[in-house]
């Protein structure tokens, strides 16, 4: 018995031993490996999470859109953020612009009162109103039959569909000019690239009728340090910004670089320089060419290593382009996308 033991022990038992060595191996190797992995994937999720940190900066304010380049804006209480500025409903942000017989633009710049129109939008009619003036409607959707005209801003080409007859003698009469036309751009038209304009935009930014930039944000804080320098005060809409935002520091909107603000997402580009359109009286359409701007230029000059971007120009402001549409509103939070 013992040698058929013997023999069973030989020939049945022992041959199991090395499969049941490898699989108890086989078995320790796939734990192994998945702890590894578990832990590199932990990793992985803590290094996003830690990319991803939210820092409060303040609230928001103030939203804004221009819908007619120089034109009065529209205050917001809920905006929706696309890839080329603010939106509510059919207005657009500077999606209406006023040309020469030539195409190039015109603005406040040249024609301060512009200032002085303020502009709606009800019944897909853009409506406009200006002292002593009767009110004029513009169908948001306009007669393919309307003219393009192409138009110059900044040295850039961009399309605009006429908005009729009625309204460039709206603007002749209210300004006492001739040969103005108001233009519209449409969906399917292409937009200008933020980058051809200054360098420091990303490909991806891209505009209609703005200067340069899908959005621009301004603090209180900013503009009440300026106005405790200023003997006239200056409002908010000297500057034309888009989001205003509370609860920060002066000038703090300047390094803020990633936000985020309701499910919206922005990357700051670069500082706002200014120009004479900021001494506008927003209330009388006069120019003054000398203040806030002779004033921010005695402290908000950009540094001498940047001075082939902003010139002498001082900056107020700071642009941002869209990295995440959305929609944002009056009362939420602002946070900075901490590295």
């Amino acid at each position: 018995m013992s040698g058929s033991s013997g023999a069973l022990g030989g020939f049945g038992l022992l041959p199991l031993l090395p499969q049941s060595r490898a699989a108890w191996l086989g078995a320790a190797a796939a734990l192994a490996l998945v702890a590894l992995l578990g832990a590199a994937v932990w990793r992985w999720a803590a290094r996003r999470a830690g990319r991803a940190r939210l820092q409060r900066v303040g609230t928001v304010s103030g939203l804004f859109l221009y819908p007619v380049k120089s034109c009065g804006g529209v205050a917001l209480q809920r905006a929706e953020v696309t890839a080329l500025g603010l939106r509510s409903g059919e207005m657009r942000d500077r999606f209406w612009l006023l040309i020469k017989e030539d195409g190039h633009m015109v603005t406040a710049r040249q024609e301060p009162q512009l200032v002085l129109i303020s502009v709606n939008c009800e019944n897909g009619c853009l409506t406009l109103n200006a002292p002593e003036m009767k009110e004029l409607r513009v169908p948001v959707k306009l007669s393919r039959k309307n003219a393009v005209h192409n138009c110059r801003l900044f040295g850039l080409d961009i399309q605009g569909r006429d908005c009729g007859d009625e309204a460039a003698q709206w603007f002749a009469t209210f300004l006492n000019a001739q040969s103005y036309r108001l233009v519209h751009f449409e969906s399917q038209m292409a937009p200008r690239k933020s980058r051809d304009i200054f360098t420091t935009f990303r490909s991806k930014d891209k505009i209609a009728y703005p200067d340069c930039s899908p959005a621009l944000i301004l603090s209180e804080a900013s503009l009440e340090d300026l106005n405790t320098r200023l003997e006239k005060k200056v409002k908010i809409q000297n500057f034309r910004p888009n989001i205003v935002v509370t609860g920060c520091n002066a000038f703090e909107e300047d390094s803020w670089n990633k936000i985020k603000i309701g499910n919206v997402e922005m990357k700051g580009t670069m500082a706002c320089p200014r120009c004479i359109l900021t001494t506008i009286d927003m209330d009388t359409g006069i120019i003054d060419r000398k203040e806030p701007l002779e004033t921010l230029k005695s402290y908000r000059l950009c540094d001498p290593s940047e001075r082939h971007l902003y010139k002498s120009s001082p900056l107020f402001g700071w642009y941002y382009g869209i990295d995440k549409t959305g929609t944002l509103q009056v009362g939420d939070p602002v946070y900075k996308i901490v590295n």
